[in-house]
């Protein structure tokens, strides 16, 4: 009998132990998680923006060639149009440092003021681009009794574009670190935490008409010589700063 009533208070005392356990483990997550919010919420935060530009050279060009076709009937159309720029495209390809590819097409009827088609009218495109100005200049110089040039665009490649943001990449870092430094300064802070940074970039890339190379076109003796411009790369670095320890 004794040892029934031992056993029954060393039993009560394993459960009183495991409920109260059982209502502790919560209050000490709950207190766990909301530590670090307490933590952070009690600095201040400061969102910063900086930037790193450079000016880039122009290193591809982009010539669009055209056609435009008319004819009561729209078969003729399609077929005269279909053959000129297969026989432009075929060429085209055969240049190894220019990249020739499709550009619109479009065909549209004509009509009378009673609502009659009169009349078919199609138009095609043909892009050419290289980095070699040269070797765009002469090839289109060549297409041109064809397919003459309607238009010129000079931008910065993708490569070049890569290396001038990866240069910039460490000043416009720099650039931020300045920035954050003087605002703690200014609150009269001793120190700062970076909390996120997000990177950004812009450049740039006008439509450059050629007038002057669409005049020459018909002149088979020599090709135009093409000039590219320049473009402003800029690289941005935009983020948010905890303020530490105010002096």
């Amino acid at each position: 009998m004794y040892l029934f009533q031992a056993n029954r208070k060393w039993l009560s005392s394993i459960a009183a132990l495991a409920l109260a356990a059982a209502f502790s483990v919560p209050v000490q997550a709950a207190t766990d998680a909301e530590a670090p919010i307490v933590k952070e919420s009690k600095w201040p935060q400061a969102t910063l923006n900086a930037e790193a530009s450079a000016t880039v050279a122009q290193d591809t060009v982009k010539i669009t060639l055209a056609t435009e076709l008319t004819d009561a009937s729209q078969t003729k159309v399609t077929a005269a149009l279909g053959k000129t720029l297969s026989s432009v495209m075929e060429q085209a390809k055969a240049d190894p440092k220019v990249k020739a590819r499709n550009g619109s097409y479009n065909l549209y009827p004509f009509t009378d003021k009673s609502g009659k088609i009169t009349s078919w009218r199609g138009r095609g495109e043909i892009i050419l681009e290289s980095t070699d100005f040269d070797a765009a200049s002469q090839l289109a110089n060549k297409l041109s009794d064809r397919m003459p040039i309607a238009g010129l665009a000079f931008s910065v490649s993708a490569d070049a574009r890569a290396k001038a943001e990866q240069a910039l990449l460490s000043e416009a870092v720099k650039a931020f670190q300045v920035r954050a430094q003087a605002l703690t300064d200014a609150f009269d802070f001793a120190s700062y935490a970076v909390r996120s940074v997000e990177l950004g970039g812009s450049g740039a890339q006008p439509y450059q008409p050629a007038p002057r190379m669409m005049a020459m076109a018909a002149d088979k003796a020599a090709a135009v010589p093409l000039e590219g411009g320049t473009e402003r790369i800029t690289l941005s670095v935009h983020g948010s700063i905890f303020l530490h320890g105010k002096k």
